[in-house]
């Protein structure tokens, strides 16, 4: 069994910054009624508060969802290595200035208008708390022992885990 350490209010917002800065992917997860309603999207930026900021386009499905129900779950993983598991609340936003900083030319894939396109919105998520993992040592020695307990049949978990609350 890994080391466990619970992680809250700065501390776990550092956690939040660190690992969610290294996946950058995740599946954002809203709900439809009692339905819950998953995409993958990119963070575009994680502020010293553990705030994760997504660019959108304000006519999806995931902008309405939003609208209804502001509750949210993000889900980052890269495996064997680093996965986070967040809950809170999100708001959208039409901040040219925060559109403008949070821009990525990829997105021009989605938002064809680019930076200027008026569809163009903010999801700004504020987690309540969370859970993370992640290996002590990184991925290769993280494989590297898990080999080794598939072969030896030892158990020789190298994580780190906790809940974080915010």
């Amino acid at each position: 069994m890994g080391d466990h350490k619970n992680l809250s209010n700065n501390l776990a917002a550092e956690k939040i910054k660190e690992l969610a800065e290294d996946i950058k992917s995740c599946m954002f997860c809203t709900y439809k009624g009692d339905s819950l309603q998953s995409r993958p999207m990119s963070v575009q930026k994680i502020d010293e508060q553990g705030h994760l900021w997504f660019l959108s386009d304000k006519r999806s499905s995931k902008n309405q969802e939003i609208t209804e129900n502001s509750k949210v779950e993000l889900f980052f993983a890269q495996p064997h290595d680093k996965f986070l598991t967040l809950h809170g609340n999100a708001s959208i936003l039409f901040d040219r200035h925060t559109i403008k900083e949070l821009w990525n030319p990829i997105i021009k894939v989605w938002m064809p208008e680019g930076e200027e396109d008026p569809n163009l919105s903010v999801i700004k998520v504020i987690p309540e708390d969370g859970y993370y993992w992640n290996n002590k040592h990184g991925k290769m020695v993280a494989i590297a022992k898990m080999t080794i307990a598939l072969v030896s049949g030892q158990t020789m978990d190298d994580g780190i885990e906790g809940n974080l609350s915010l």
